[in-house]
């Protein structure tokens, strides 16, 4: 199958079409899988204008296939294994307990990495809109959805480019609502829908955050910033992007196309 995507920004931007009801709404933060969810929840963000952040989530892979998960973690303790894999590939509790040790460390190096001094963001009571550059088994997002409905998060949307058809009908059962720009029937792996799938560095996660914050704030100032320069100051405040509470602010209504660019490609 032929690429869809140029690359992750294209992809984030599509995204965001279909997500239009939200935009500019005051209850609403993209939370992006790091590392790859995090340009495509940039787009999404920027185009909704509303905050970005992070919610980090490690897949558990199988030693001899990373790309297949066997379960996945989140901050705060949180996991869930994909019991038809383990069952699959017989795989013993010893090797899930190593692979999780690792990756609990490397959760807790990127929290470190991404976040700095920034704080956490308040969801509770807050619309969550859960973003990644696509979804293959569904683990990792089931993780979150666990994360976020253990901190009281309002409503909780999953948002991707692509998705596996029977992870997107799985995930619509746990979360609120799905929004995909493709639900292909054959679905091999994410990265055969980009044509540019290179690794996001840790370096491009934090430059993108940072310049999240420094647009929000300028649009909230009405004022002018050289954006592109700001990217590589440091962060600001937090009290000036981060949602703390919700405002109850009423959702728009949406028109017949706005229905119409909700439904995935096939």
């Amino acid at each position: 199958m032929f690429a869809q995507f140029h690359d992750r920004a294209e992809a984030g931007r599509l995204l965001a079409a279909k997500l239009t009801k939200y935009s500019g709404r005051r209850d609403v933060v993209v939370l992006a899988l790091p590392r790859g969810g995090v340009p495509v929840g940039y787009e999404v963000a920027r185009a909704l204008h509303v905050p970005l952040d992070i919610m980090v989530v490690r897949k558990l892979g199988l030693p001899a296939n990373e790309e297949l998960a066997m379960g996945a973690i989140a901050s705060g303790g949180w996991s869930v294994l994909n019991e038809s894999v383990v069952h699959a590939f017989s795989i013993p509790p010893s090797v899930i307990e190593g692979v999780t040790v690792r990756e609990e460390r490397e959760l807790e190096r990127r929290e470190k990495a991404y976040r700095g001094n920034w704080p956490a963001p308040v969801v509770r009571g807050c619309m969550v809109i859960l973003v990644d550059d696509g979804i293959a088994t569904g683990a990792t997002m089931r993780v979150a959805v666990a994360a976020l409905r253990e901190a009281h998060a309002g409503r909780v949307v999953i948002a991707a480019p692509v998705a596996a058809r029977d992870s997107y009908l799985e995930l619509r059962r746990a979360a609120s609502e799905v929004a995909v720009v493709m639900l292909p029937k054959d679905f091999g792996g994410v990265g055969q829908f980009y044509a540019d799938f290179s690794p996001t560095s840790d370096e491009e996660v934090g430059r993108l955050l940072r310049l999240a914050r420094v647009q929000l704030a300028s649009e909230s100032l009405g004022s002018r910033i050289d954006t592109s320069a700001a990217a590589s100051a440091s962060p600001l405040d937090a009290k000036s992007a981060v949602r703390k509470s919700p405002t109850g602010a009423s959702q728009p209504n949406t028109t017949e196309a706005a229905a119409a660019a909700s439904r995935p490609m096939l």
